[in-house]
Parts: structure tokens; sequence; C-alpha cells
């Protein structure tokens, strides 16, 4: 029997808890043990924390959690909060039987720690799956997280009685279809489909507390059916190569870039509208700064940009996906109205 499971290593048992909670302890205790002796691919675990308290800790871990942790048990929640990259939740509904993801990364999870909590103590479960980056291995790995919450009020502690199973292969998967299925063959940017996932999961982020602020761009080339038609449509597709690869190196890790189709492109930030406008502009300049050519010819390209945030929104009704677009567009007309090459953040009064 491996040392670990032989010698207990929780708070519960020896901090003077209650008989009710220290007996079910005991039962999960002596039947995760048996399940951690049968070599299953399944990790069981027992996590626990204070009803108010942001600190966890692991009251049983199973043998091959430590293996991939490369860690003592009194160590796993540390090295397990430090490797975490992101938590995703998929969410299953609709008469589409459409699925959403919702991705937390590290640095939202650990801001938000107690509204998470709050959230799985009234789902009564857990069903996630964590990116990990592990000291010494050159790719990430993929835990697939599920378990129950049972709350104890007299003691003021909550359990989790889960099991983990990793899912490298199956999300590595995921990714490559994603990664041929959702990307513009032409600007190697992402689609629509995939820009628009990501402002609905950051709507969501939105309406949890986990940001303040996002902004939404639309771009477009000024005068490109003059290219198209003067140079023909091979130099077009030059531009909208080349315009691409200006925004890719212009923008920040944190932001996103998208093809929104023809010459329109769409753009994404966390921040009110002096991080929207700023982000705008540097995009806007950055392409008036680039020279474009074709043929050993240069081609004046400039872009006008329209852009909202949800905070905008929120001032008169429902934030959307569709509402967004409609003000960014309406926007990005106001913006070739008064002259092109120029950013619209606000409507005239």
């Amino acid at each position: 029997m491996t040392d670990h499971l032989t010698k207990y290593y929780g708070k519960i048992l020896t901090g003077g808890f209650s008989t009710k909670l220290c007996k079910r302890l005991t039962e999960y205790l002596a039947t995760l043990v048996a399940l951690d002796k049968m070599d299953s691919p399944i990790i069981p675990y027992i996590a626990a924390w204070h009803g108010d308290g942001k600190i966890i800790w692991y009251e049983h871990v199973g043998t091959r959690f430590l293996t991939i942790l490369n860690c003592q048990p009194a160590e796993v929640a540390e090295v397990f909060r430090q490797s975490i990259i992101d938590r995703r939740l998929y969410h299953y509904g609709g008469q589409e039987a459409h699925v959403e993801e919702e991705i937390v990364t590290r640095d939202e999870l650990w801001g938000n720690q107690c509204g998470l909590r709050e959230e799985v103590k009234n789902e009564g479960m857990v069903e996630c799956i964590y990116q990990l980056a592990l000291p010494g291995r050159e790719k990430t790995i993929w835990l697939k997280d599920q378990a129950m919450i049972e709350i104890f009020a007299d003691d003021e502690i909550c359990l989790s009685i889960g099991c983990l199973t990793e899912v490298t292969k199956e999300m590595e998967q995921k990714d490559l279809l994603e990664k041929f299925g959702y990307f513009d063959e032409l600007t190697k940017l992402p689609k629509r489909s995939i820009m628009q996932r990501v402002i609905e999961m950051n709507i969501g982020n939105l309406h949890r507390g986990y940001i303040k602020d996002f902004v939404f761009l639309l771009l477009d080339i000024d005068h490109f059916k003059a290219v198209n038609d003067t140079h023909g449509h091979q130099a077009g597709d030059q531009v909208l190569v080349s315009l691409a690869e200006v925004m890719s190196a212009t923008k920040r890790q944190e932001d996103e870039i998208g093809r929104y189709g023809g010459d329109e492109f769409c753009a994404f930030s966390i921040g009110g509208l002096k991080n929207g406008l700023q982000f705008a502009e540097r995009l806007r300049l950055a392409v008036e700064a680039t020279d474009f050519v074709y043929n050993q010819q240069r081609l004046p390209v400039t872009v006008s940009i329209g852009l909202v945030t949800a905070s905008q929104l929120a001032e008169s009704g429902k934030i959307t996906v569709e509402e967004l677009v409609r003000v960014a567009d309406r926007r990005l007309y106001t913006a070739k109205q008064d002259g092109r090459n120029r950013t619209v953040g606000k409507d005239p009064r």
C-alpha cells in the first residue's frame, strides 16, 4: 500500500469538528482509498474549505494525481493552483443541441474564488475541465473534474468528493478540429463564428463579475473595391493577408482579431472606452504606416473603425452579440461618412 494512503494528512479528523462530519469523511476516505488501490484511470480526491474562506485543502488525493503534479500530499493545493492555465465549462441545451464553452483563466479563477465557491455550493456539483502546464512537460495536460458538494453547516465546512480523469488526447483532438474548422484560410485569423463565441463567453464573464467591461470593433478597408477593380482580385487578396499580419503584430496578447467577412475585420479587447479607442488607433495607425505592395506598386491602404463597449449598451438595454455588431457597424458607417481612415466610438449628438 502506498504510504500516503495509510497516513492521514488532512485537517478535519484532527481539528475538533463534529462527530457527524468526521464519520462521514471517514466513510468517504475508506471508499476512495479502496478505489485508489484498484489502479483505476479515475483519480479520486476529497477537497475541503470553510464556507466563507478562500483556502482549499485536500483530505485525500489519488496516487496518480501526486504523480502528475510531482509533489507531496500537503503541496497538492498550491501546485495544482499554480499549474492551472484555465478552467472550461460546457453548457448544453437548446433545440439545436448547441454547446457553449465558458473559459475562465487562472487569474479570473483565483480572483473570484468566493463567487465560484458559492456557485458550486448552490449547484451541489462540479463538472469542468482544467488545462494544466506542469514543470518538465513540453505539452499541457487536461483533467476532467467531476464532483459532488456536501455542506456541513454546523461545522461551516464544504466537502468536494470527486474524481479526475485525464482527457488530454480528447482535448488536443478538439483543438485540432477547431484549428482547421474555425480559421479563415486566406488570412489565418479566426472566423466570425469563433469571434462570436469569444464575445458570448465574455458577456457571461461580465454578468458574473469576472470583468468590468469589454470593447468590440468592426474594421473596414477604405476603397477596397477600387483595389480589386484596378489591380485585380489577387492584389485584393494580398492586401487582406498583409493587413491581417499587420494587425496581428500590433495587437496585444490579450486582444483578439478575426475576419468578419469580405474586407471587414472584427476585434475584441477587455477594458472600457479609453482602452478601446487606444486599441483601435494602434491598429489604424499601424495600417496607415505600412507599405502595401503588389507587383512592385504601392497600394494606399487605410481602415475605418467603429467600436462599442459593453457598458455603453448596458446603459440602454441588453448586451447581445447582435446589438454589439449593430452599433459598431453604425459607427463604422459614420467613420466612412466623415472621411474614412478614422475611429468612431460614440454616436454623434
